[in-house]
């Protein structure tokens, strides 16, 4: 940001402090689950997915992208190995259906069955020192680890303003852990704060995984073989051409994921977009050159305004790259 707004702006000013009671358990009816069965379930997603899933281990997860031909992310999933021959992918609920349709469109004759799995795994999300707690040794030790628990799987997400944060997925039916409830908005303030994207209904077709730092977060295998959109997410890495990353604002308004956001010193056209949000707390995409100074405002030029916020990563801002 300019010089102008660091003097209006303090982050003790506008700090994001809705994470602050990050501790109990959250059910996820935001979130839904595909099912991938069969002998070919990891090849096939292999093919699909910006992450290696054919070395996948049980003790491991993986957040990986889904993108059309042209490199934009359809979907985001957090994947684990729920049995041999069984993947569970973990998205946002309002893009299921159409996730899953184009999915099964590519299936063909690999030997993978894909189908809707929410009625059938609860997920509830944990955090903080009861979920530690309650977890004891069982606690996967570092973000994208998983494990078994309460009889359900236990994956680690990457902390939230240092609140541990967990996904745990288990049975319909399951008697959940004996922790303190957690309300949605502090669930959903806690992804906000990780800055991990998670691609919703409104910004389907929006961004290449660089825009929302999807491979600062261990969502793309450079290593690994073709997926849809495979030769433009790579190009964006090497050849220099990331002009827009994601932070995190605080917004003197609530915010909702898709909003756009204008510069001060470019009215005209939008110089970002809300990727997600809860209440004012905003993880955004933006030009790097929005960075450099005037202000950023959400919704249209005269809009609410928003200040950056530190980030729990590094993230390059060499506008000049």
């Amino acid at each position: 940001m300019g010089a102008d707004d660091n003097r209006r702006f303090h982050p003790s000013l506008y700090p994001m402090t809705a994470t602050s009671s990050l501790d109990g358990i959250a059910p996820l009816a935001h979130w839904g689950v595909i099912r991938a069965r069969g002998a070919d379930a990891a090849s096939f997603l292999h093919g699909q997915l910006t992450s290696d899933v054919t070395g996948l281990g049980a003790g491991q997860a993986r957040l990986a992208g889904y993108c059309s031909a042209k490199g934009r992310l359809l979907a985001s999933f957090v994947l684990w190995q729920a049995a041999p021959d069984e993947i569970l992918l973990a998205c946002s609920a309002d893009l299921l259906a159409p996730t899953l349709k184009r999915l099964a469109m590519f299936v063909l004759r690999a030997k993978c069955v894909l189908s809707d799995a929410t009625a059938e795994v609860a997920l509830q999300g944990l955090a903080g020192p009861s979920a530690r707690a309650w977890l004891g040794p069982a606690a996967p030790a570092a973000a994208w680890q998983r494990s078994a628990h309460g009889g359900g799987s236990v994956v680690r997400l990457p902390d939230a303003d240092g609140h541990e944060r967990y996904l745990w997925a288990a049975p319909a039916g399951t008697a959940l852990p004996p922790l303190p409830p957690l309300s949605a908005d502090a669930w959903r303030a806690g992804e906000v704060a990780s800055a991990v994207p998670r691609i919703e209904a409104a910004t389907v077709d929006k961004f290449v995984p660089q825009m929302v730092n999807l491979e600062l977060v261990g969502g793309v295998d450079f290593q690994k073989g073709c997926y849809p959109g495979q030769e433009i997410v790579a190009r964006s890495q090497y050849r220099g051409t990331i002009k827009r990353r994601g932070f995190l604002f605080e917004a003197e308004a609530d915010a909702s994921a898709g909003q756009e956001i204008f510069h001060s010193a470019d009215p005209g056209q939008p110089a970002g977009q809300v990727a997600n949000a809860a209440g004012s707390a905003v993880f955004a995409e933006v030009k790097l050159a929005a960075l450099e100074g005037g202000t950023l405002h959400l919704g249209g030029p005269g809009g609410a305004m928003l200040h950056r916020q530190p980030m729990p990563y590094a993230v390059d801002v060499d506008v000049t790259a």
